[in-house]
């Protein structure tokens, strides 16, 4: 996990690969601790964009996770979202939106109305709306996410500053260019200092803050081809601790 957050995903996957060896031989192939392998794999591939390659890894924790605790636990909505994350990232989002309906409706639950694990799914859950062109509502959820982030977070938070991105994103799309600056400088500072320069969440988020650069200096043609179908980089969060 700590190779993961810190952009060593090759050394992180052999990693997962030789724990999940381990965890199969003693403890048969049906525990609930293979299915936080399987997780952790699936979100591994989600990092690395390898979204496909993530997909039976996602589906596996599911299976094993729901079969062992029932299809209404914390830690199958877990896995439930987890799944959805890379359903959406192969833009399946008729597939991944429901799942993010279940997860957070469990979440909602079990933890109540504000909490991370919420918070990270109403961001996930903007994203497909943004996807599916449906942006009022995308910037609702955008905005509810960062709210409870921020609050049970910290304003200084990564988890924070993914969200920023993403709503940074949304706002170029819908042509209010200096917001999503500003939410594009307060997302760098905040990725620079908690996870490096070297980062994928930092080149990513230069990327898009780079992008918008030019689509606000460049002539008039070019900003409007920009708000009308750029690509979009955003980040869709999974939950990746041993549970």
């Amino acid at each position: 996990m700590l190779y993961k957050y810190t952009g060593r995903l090759v050394e992180a996957g052999r990693l997962y690969r030789r724990a999940l060896t381990i965890i199969e031989k003693i403890l048969g192939p049906d525990h609930p601790s293979v299915a936080t392998i399987y997780h952790n794999l699936g979100g591994l591939e989600h990092s690395r964009g390898r979204f496909a390659q993530g997909e039976p890894y996602a589906r596996r924790s599911v299976e094993i996770r729901e079969k062992a605790l029932g299809p209404d636990h914390p830690e199958v909505a877990a896995d439930i979202a987890a799944l959805a994350a890379v359903l959406d990232g192969q833009r399946k989002y008729d597939e991944a939106e429901p799942l993010y309906h279940r997860a957070l409706k469990i979440f909602k639950r079990v933890y109540g109305e504000e909490h991370y694990e919420i918070a990270v799914n109403l961001n996930n859950l903007a994203a497909v709306k943004h996807a599916k062109g449906e942006n009022r509502k995308a910037e609702q959820l955008y905005q509810q996410a960062l709210v409870i982030k921020e609050r049970l977070l910290g304003p200084d938070h990564p988890d924070v500053a993914m969200t920023l991105n993403n709503l940074a994103v949304f706002l170029k799309f819908q042509g209010k260019y200096d917001q999503a600056e500003g939410m594009y400088r307060r997302a760098l500072a905040i990725f620079r200092k908690a996870l490096g320069p070297k980062h994928p969440k930092v080149t990513t988020c230069q990327q898009n803050y780079a992008s918008l650069l030019r689509a606000m200096n460049g002539p008039a043609g070019a900003k409007k081809r920009s708000q009308s179908g750029g690509r979009r980089r955003a980040f869709s969060r999974q939950r990746t601790g041993i549970a």
